[in-house]
């Protein structure tokens, strides 16, 4: 057989040691906040049924979706007059699943499926990779991990408000501080769809503004109007983008839009999108901060693409630093309902990781201190020192002190770069003296000082490190 050159799909990574140890890090800390405010575990397949998945994320999140080919002959049920047909129509009789493209549309499935067993409200967290067939870029994968909480089975827009102070935890505690929590709500959004005079064209008009950030003012509105928007509801829609102000200015400007204090507002749904952020931002002041002490940013040119929501709307951007949105979420009421559970609302926000560690790499905000995964290494001179040295790695170990020893009695130099590579911080040295003598010498390798101590002090120092 011919050697072949190993290769892995674009759009997605391995991730060794160094790096894993990191990204646990990221899961640890998020994990950490979700479980703070309540939130219990959960896990989903990988595959779903495609026609769980098909139809929630709007017609260009379908396009992003992976199929998986039936097992076998995955043409068996296809004849050659659905193979005419084209590819929407053979698709679901030659590929039945697909990989997720989010977490949030399983766990709606999962809510439906075990609905007489959950305690509502219900609310979970999870963190698991999610595949998408997007074009491979800087800041974007095809495969990646999202950590997601949600709560369903109630209205209560306290859910809102403890998810900007969950993103505020973990970002605290990631030593992040110059980021914008941009926040919406969809029934703004069709506010000013039919202040400009489009009523039920909401959709459209999200997807086309969610563009805002990547193509820029202009060909947005080109996009209106390839759409079928009227001139007249373009030109409305030009000082909508345009907007910039406060949270108190932008306000009254949309409650201008939707004539909140007119006899015949122009929009009730768009008035009722007002009352609920404000309501949100009410929930804040009750905990002691105001939304911009928060870093909460409303703005009404945030649509988020995804068309299973209805209510708030979130995107988290961090400053200075060129990867997209590192997290994002909102209200859903209608997801449930798809699935044959009608009434049960739920609201809901992921964080993605691998943005997150793109931005941390690059502020170098990584803490040395967690990356470390062995604190001590043993190092021994002969056969006689490695077996006197398993008992001593046994007792750090049941001192709870990350510990190794190096498997084989080598140079002293190959066991020292051993130690050197991993970031190990301190090494015991073991030899026939140490043996007779029970005091080790423990070298600090940043340092490169040492000294001579028993067992029992090597762990008490270890221990306060």
């Amino acid at each position: 057989m011919a050697k072949q050159k190993p290769s892995i799909p674009k759009g997605t990574r391995d991730f060794g040691p160094d790096k894993m140890v990191r990204r646990n890090y990221i899961f640890n800390t998020i994990r950490s906040v979700f479980e703070k405010f309540g939130f219990l575990p959960l896990e989903t397949p990988t595959m779903e049924n495609l026609s769980v998945l098909t139809g929630k994320y709007g017609d260009e999140g379908d396009q992003l979706l992976f199929k998986i080919l039936n097992s076998g002959d995955f043409t068996e049920d296809a004849t050659h007059q659905d193979f005419d047909k084209g590819h929407k129509h053979l698709t679901p009789i030659i590929a039945k699943k697909g990989l997720r493209y989010d977490l949030t549309v399983p766990f709606a499935r999962y809510v439906v499926m075990n609905r007489n067993d959950i305690a509502f409200p219900f609310k979970r967290y999870q963190i698991q990779p999610v595949w998408r067939a997007d074009k491979p870029q800087k800041g974007r994968y095809r495969e990646f991990y999202q950590c997601d909480a949600d709560v369903v089975g109630t209205n209560s827009l306290l859910c809102e408000a403890e998810i900007v102070m969950m993103i505020n935890e973990v970002f605290g505690k990631f030593k992040l501080n110059d980021y914008d929590i941009k926040i919406n709500n969809r029934k703004i959004l069709t506010g000013i769809t039919e202040a400009i005079g489009a009523e039920g064209r909401e959709s459209d008009f999200c997807v086309a503004i969610d563009k805002l950030d990547k193509i820029g003012q202009e060909k947005v509105l080109n996009e209106l109007r390839q759409k079928g928007f009227s001139d007249e509801a373009v030109d409305k829609t030009k000082p909508v983008l345009e907007f910039k102000g406060n949270l108190e200015e932008t306000i009254a400007f949309l409650k201008e839009l939707f004539g909140a204090n007119s006899e015949t507002p122009t929009s009730s749904t768009g008035i009722k999108g007002i009352e609920e952020l404000e309501e949100v931002f009410n929930y804040l002041s009750a905990y002691g901060h105001s939304p911009e002490e928060l870093n909460v940013d409303f703005d009404i040119t945030l649509a988020r693409g995804l068309s299973y929501y209805t209510g708030a709307i979130f995107e988290v951007k961090v400053n200075n630093v060129e990867i997209g949105s590192v997290s994002g979420g909102g209200r859903y009421d209608n997801l449930t309902g798809v699935f044959g559970l009608d009434g049960t609302s739920g609201v809901g926000f992921s964080f993605g990781v691998d943005r997150i560690y793109d931005v941390l790499e690059a502020l170098d905000l990584f803490p040395v201190e967690n990356l470390v995964s062995t604190q001590v290494m043993i190092v021994q001179f002969d056969k006689q020192a490695g077996l006197h040295a398993v008992g001593l790695v046994k007792k750090l170990r049941e001192a709870e002190i990350k510990s190794e020893l190096y498997p084989e009695a080598n140079k002293l130099k190959k066991q020292m770069t051993y130690a050197n590579k991993k970031n190990i911080p301190f090494v015991i040295l073991v030899g026939s003296n140490e043996i007779e003598s029970q005091r080790y010498a423990l070298k600090n390798m940043a340092e490169g000082n040492q000294e001579e101590l028993t067992i029992d002090e090597i762990i008490d120092k270890l221990s306060k490190q």
